[in-house]
């Protein structure tokens, strides 16, 4: 705790000693009388100068809050005698906003005081301590304090609407809820073939047995898990105010793995960027936490590095895995990857966060020619994935995320893969 003397003490006191070595000086009482009441105030100030103190505690009422969501904020502030006056400052970040803050209230009133943080943005924040400043009852005399530790809070980011998910081209060995195109034991009805030594009696066709004169036995196809890659460009990012491409990829990732994990898929995460970090693919609501909270530290490093995805652990990348590519198409590092990672035979979808509405054209000629050849070029990049059998989409800010993953849905379904 500081304490600081305000001006107005010493001015008081300046004025007293002026008027009273004037008055004796000169012989006149007038002037003795009218430094009389400075001088009183200057006593009384100087009798409260005595150091007061100043503790408290800040507590939030949770740790977790989603987009657009209001946490509260108490804050108990205890004062010692002869305070007159309590201000309280909170200290935001830009991503949150805080509402009903009192600039000023008597210490009687100080045992609990309710803020409201409202929650704008993702991230990882840490709210407190709280600066608090107290004054006595002349406003002679100010003490100013931190009170209560930083707090930890997590905003997640919304998440979108995903009615149904992608199906990949091959399925994992274990149990799950995604049909396996491969026939085996399972709920799915595929086709019917002769009875082979071995078969079970449960799987005879007794009916087309029956038509047939000889056994039948029907073909299902098995329940299995899919593996899940989401792989995110964070080489760079376009953004206007409080909205970029690195919103859209982090909103789009959540969202993704909440709903395969739901479906007991395996997630894993690896952002691609200046700073490399993954997470190994697994299952259940642990890793669902797992990946929102280090989406929540991803950011935007910058880097001149050549990286490809030799970098990256053989275990995160498994065998006929999805690999759901999330980029906005601006560093040619992440496009030579993803071309890597087709050639390697890996099932990609990539996922263009459209930067063209966060850009502005600009004016002149030079300016508008520069900015259709930008157009241009990403077209081609497009057709290059395009002639390299990997389903590309564009999504658009304000654009539904589920009809961009119902135009890959009709690519893969009308489009055989081109194999390495």
């Amino acid at each position: 705790m500081t304490r600081g003397d305000s001006p107005r003490l010493a001015a008081y006191a300046g004025l007293a000693a002026v008027g009273l070595v004037a008055g004796l000086a000169a012989g006149r009482v007038e002037l003795v009388a009218l430094a009389a009441p400075f001088a009183l105030a200057a006593a009384l100030g100087a009798a409260g100068a005595r150091d007061r103190t100043v503790d408290g505690t800040v507590t939030l009422d949770r740790e977790r809050a989603l987009e657009g969501e209001d946490v509260h904020l108490h804050v108990a502030v205890a004062v010692g005698a002869g305070a007159a006056r309590v201000d309280l400052l909170l200290p935001l970040p830009d991503e949150l906003s805080s509402t009903g803050s009192p600039r000023g209230f008597r210490p009687a009133d100080a045992g609990g005081v309710d803020l409201t943080v409202g929650c704008r943005r993702w991230g990882a924040f840490s709210i407190g301590p709280v600066l608090v400043r107290v004054r006595d009852t002349f406003g002679f005399h100010t003490w100013e304090a931190q009170i209560g530790r930083a707090q930890p809070l997590r905003v997640y980011p919304s998440a979108e609407t995903v009615q149904a998910l992608l199906e990949p081209l091959e399925t994992q060995a274990y149990v799950g809820n995604q049909v396996s195109r491969d026939r085996g034991d399972g709920i799915e009805f595929a086709d019917i073939r002769e009875w082979t030594p071995g078969d079970r009696l449960r799987r005879v066709n007794w009916r087309a047995s029956a038509r047939r004169g000889d056994l039948w036995v029907n073909d299902q196809h098995p329940e299995r898990n899919t593996d899940l890659v989401l792989f995110l460009d964070t080489f760079a990012d376009v953004r206007t105010r409080s909205r970029g491409t690195l919103d859209l990829t982090v909103r789009a990732a959540a969202s993704l793995a909440h709903r395969y994990l739901q479906r007991k898929d395996r997630v894993g995460l690896v952002s691609f960027g200046g700073y490399l970090s993954w997470l190994l693919p697994a299952s259940g609501a642990t890793q669902l936490y797992r990946i929102v909270d280090s989406l929540l530290q991803m950011d935007i490093v910058m880097s001149f590095a050549t990286k490809d995805v030799d970098v990256l652990p053989p275990r995160t990348l498994p065998p006929k895995a999805l690999v759901l590519a999330i980029t906005p198409l601006l560093d040619s590092r992440s496009t030579a990857a993803f071309v890597d990672l087709r050639a390697r035979g890996y099932d990609l979808v990539v996922i263009e966060v459209s930067p063209v509405p966060f850009v502005s054209p600009g004016e002149g000629e030079l300016a508008q020619l520069s900015y259709r050849l930008w157009r241009l070029t990403r077209d081609a990049l497009r057709r290059r994935y395009a002639d390299a059998g990997i389903p590309i989409v564009s999504w658009t800010d304000g654009q539904a995320l589920d009809a961009v993953l119902e135009e890959v849905r009709t690519y893969r379904r009308y489009a055989r893969p081109v194999h390495a």
